[in-house]
């Protein structure tokens, strides 16, 4: 359902530009529905009856001007149960960072004691022992562990009774509604959190969708639960759900945990994550091929999801009591949120058939799933509870649908098969070899990993496909047809438009524009006899995308990167750091002292007793380490540039005039001169808003750009969107008179076309010269470089020498594609 905008009260015309909404967190109910808000070009509505009103811890509401309580009432001085920072740091180094054994910890102590006696003081723990009490007796965090047990009831064979039907399996959970208590109190979030259902729309009334309460889904539920006029003014909070099995040890029997993550709607997706909120199976794979198990397998999941959120199921209708992040109180109602999973689950949620959409309707239908003789036994778990269909809040997969499905298990592998079908074997096996050789020939750039053996990898990971999407596309134009370039160039486009922070409808316009000209260019791979069909879970999903966008809001925060991302920290690690033996309770303990460690860490720092670290110590170190001196002369041989005492007048004649309406004509032998000493580096940072980019919470994004010295033949001043690109040759920075200067030697590049390569979609550049044939230098203030920019080869259809390297990428090539893929940021200026 949409909603337009409510209309502007006169009374506020006035009205500031809010920077964001937590600004108007708690704002009187009387205010929000009738007049909304402008936020810089967005008029924001906000629900009229669930507006997140302040309470007190009775749940009374009260003054909405008061002042909010102490977030604690310990002194900025008490460490307890710590001894001081020293000590807790070492706990955090030694049980989270470093993981480090019983054994290796009271070695480490003896040794730190032994050095201590010396000097007449004391060790900060006499061993293990003493600091895993210490982590023991955090208060915080303190959500004690919970089992039930489950079982086989129903009528089992009179003799050869399966074992599984006689075993007990355990099921371990914390209270789902004390964990989100925790969430809800965490002070990280004050500035990251939402209250209220609200939806954002453009001057000529488009919707603007972001955090998940900008969607349809949560404005629906909310219109459901204020049917209850004892639910006014409550905050409603969606629990987001997710679980994804994984094995810890093929060498122990394939031993699978089914580790179940919970989070809540109302904090921004940037800043999302998942906490392990229980384990609800524990078992083998050795049953599996008997059906009557696998019908039991997923009920008891079911039925354990049941079991689990049963604590949240009265504040489901009737609002509980929470403390929130910036200390005040609130009315919350709890809601059954998207469940993010692979496609598996997804099948066992759901109970639809495999190869089945559990999304579409008619193929959930019990009627339909009778007519075709198959018999559906499973009750779903969120029958039991208030304004939940397992059906609709199965959320789209990124990760499993988009990036490891449609791209690396299909389309990338398609055009290994479409090369062994068009050519032989021989050839085939060339081609593949130089798409290889141009994925390690690709030069380096921040955040993009290289790839030093191509495509080869023995086991593919997440991370390995998205990095992958950064340089394929290139890598096989020249050696593919046309459409099979085009399919690619489409798909990605959908990719990058889907993973944005946030969409607008014009985007989701676009997203379907991607979609249809994707399906189109990939009936070459039909034609050519790569595939049958295209009668793909993963690639059906796709069309379900822009409903889900409205529904939902930005898909990025309802990825199952987020719960696989946790399968590290929340079984694997603490499977490799207990004994083997009845390893679940050991992991589940370790569990417990990581959240201890983690809470204690967010209450000291909120109570500002963690300023400075070693890591800012060590990069400020390094960019000392960075920094050198040499004249203007040395540096003028280093580089290879005669030119540089020029370009540096040129450079000082500008600053000095940089204010001027009418600025006198640069002329060498007048122009101030230097050839003094100057600092160099290898790196600058800059920070800029990019509301596009996955990385930066709230928009805002810092990356290291990198000087390219050893290449002098390229990088590049194009114009994109009216911005130029420059290849870094040495960032400086002197002093001239009073005043430090800090600027950049660049060299230019231009465009080879005027519009982009119709194929891949991206800019094609060249290093240009000037009028004397020489490579076009200039030295620029730093400020006037915005983003680092990524150029891959123009390969063409030749096949890549085996001696080329990604060192020698920008030297051997006369031209470059602008990579509009290398992150997402550049994908939006591009």
């Amino acid at each position: 359902m949409s909603r337009s905008p409510s209309p502007k009260n006169p009374a506020f015309d006035n009205q500031q530009d809010f920077g964001d909404a937590h600004l108007l967190e708690g704002a009187d109910e009387a205010f929000m529905p009738e007049q909304g808000i402008q936020l810089g070009p967005l008029f924001r509505t906000f629900h009229p009856h669930l507006t997140g009103r302040k309470c007190n811890v009775h749940g009374n509401f009260i003054d909405q001007n008061a002042l909010p309580p102490p977030q604690t009432e310990a002194l900025p001085t008490n460490w307890t149960p710590y001894e001081n920072q020293v000590a807790f740091e070492t706990a955090e180094f030694l049980y989270t960072h470093n993981q480090m054994s019983a054994g290796q910890i009271d070695t480490l102590l003896d040794l730190w004691a032994a050095t201590l006696i010396k000097h007449d003081d004391s060790p900060l723990f006499t061993g293990h022992c003493d600091l895993y009490e210490t982590i023991d007796s955090t208060p915080l965090g303190d959500v004690s562990w919970q089992t039930f047990s489950m079982s086989y009831s129903r009528t089992r064979p009179a003799e050869n009774v399966p074992p599984w039907m006689t075993a007990e399996y355990d099921v371990w959970f914390h209270d789902p509604r004390l964990l989100v208590h925790n969430m809800l109190s965490n002070p990280d979030f004050a500035a990251e959190i939402e209250y209220v259902p609200y939806q954002d729309y453009t001057d000529d009334n488009k919707h603007c969708y972001k955090n998940f309460l900008s969607g349809d889904w949560a404005w629906k539920q909310v219109d459901i639960i204020t049917w209850d006029p004892e639910t006014h003014g409550s905050t409603f909070v969606p629990l987001i759900i997710g679980s994804d099995k994984t094995m810890v040890s093929v060498a122990t029997g394939h031993t699978e945990y089914h580790p179940l993550y919970l989070s809540i709607g109302n904090i921004f997706n940037g800043v999302r994550c998942a906490h392990c909120n229980g384990v609800v199976l524990v078992g083998t794979k050795e049953h599996l091929d008997d059906k009557d198990f696998r019908n039991f397998h997923r009920q008891m999941f079911h039925s354990s999801l049941a079991k689990i959120f049963e604590p949240v199921k009265l504040n489901m209708t009737v609002p509980d009591v929470a403390h929130c992040p910036n200390s005040h109180y609130r009315r919350v109602i709890y809601g059954l949120g998207p469940y993010i999973t692979d496609y598996p689950e997804q099948v066992a949620l759901s109970g639809v058939v495999q190869n089945w959409c559990p999304n579409e309707p008619l193929l959930r239908c019990r009627h339909h799933t009778n007519l075709v003789g198959i018999i559906q036994e499973v009750v779903p778990f969120t029958n039991d509870f208030p304004r939940a269909d397992i059906h609709e809040l199965l959320s789209p997969d990124i990760l499993h649908q988009i990036i490891k499905g449609t791209f690396k298990d299909h389309l990338v592998d398609w055009v290994e098969q479409y090369l062994l079908l068009t050519h032989r074997a021989s050839d085939a096996a060339e081609i593949m070899d130089d798409i290889d050789r141009r994925i390690v020939a690709v030069a380096p750039f921040a955040g993009l990993r290289c790839f030093p053996e191509g495509r080869g990898f023995k086991q593919w990971t997440g991370d390995d496909s998205k990095a992958l999407m950064k340089v394929y596309l290139p890598a096989i134009s020249g050696h593919v047809p046309q459409d099979v370039v085009r399919a690619f160039s489409t798909f990605l486009d959908f990719c990058y438009i889907v993973q944005r922070d946030t969409l607008m409808e014009d985007d989701l316009t676009q997203l379907q524009d991607a979609l249809s000209r994707f399906h189109q260019y990939r009936e070459i791979f039909k034609t050519t006899g790569v595939v049958l069909n295209f009668s793909y879970p993963c690639q059906h999903s796709l069309s379900h995308y822009s409903l889900m966008i409205q529904l939902f809001g930005a898909p990025n925060g309802l990825c199952s990167s987020i719960t696989e991302s946790k399968h590290i920290k929340a079984v694997k690690e603490p499977w490799h750091c207990s004994s083997r033996y009845k390893a679940l309770s050991q992991m589940l303990l370790t569990n417990q002292c990581l959240d201890k460690i983690a809470a204690a860490r967010s209450d000291f720092e909120a109570r500002g007793m963690l300023r400075g670290s070693c890591l800012s110590n060590a990069l400020r170190a390094l960019r000392e380490s960075e920094c050198c001196s040499p004249d203007v002369p040395a540096l003028m041989l280093d580089l290879d540039l005669p030119t540089l005492p020029t370009l540096i007048q040129q450079f000082l004649h500008d600053q000095l005039h940089i204010n001027d309406n009418e600025p006198p004509e640069f002329d060498p032998a007048m122009a101030p001169t230097y050839m003094g000493r100057v600092s160099v580096f290898s790196s600058v940072a800059a920070s800029f808003y990019a509301p596009s980019d996955l990385s930066g919470t709230g928009g805002m994004q810092h990356e290291h750009i990198w000087a390219m010295p050893s290449c002098m033949n390229d990088e590049v001043s194009c114009g994109l969107d009216g911005l130029a690109i420059a290849r870094v040759l040495r960032f400086l920075g002197f002093k001239y008179w009073t005043k430090y200067l800090q600027c950049a030697v660049i060299r230019w590049f231009s465009y080879v076309t005027d519009s982009r390569d119709p194929d891949t979609g991206m800019y094609l550049v060249a290093p240009s010269t000037n009028d004397d044939g020489m490579p076009d230098v200039s030295i620029i203030h730093i400020d006037c470089i915005f983003h680092a920019a990524h150029l891959i080869p123009l390969y063409g259809s030749n096949v890549l020498p085996h001696a080329i390297t990604l060192h020698d990428s920008y030297n051997v090539f006369r031209a470059f594609y602008v990579n509009k893929y290398a992150d997402h940021h550049a994908f939006e200026v591009a």
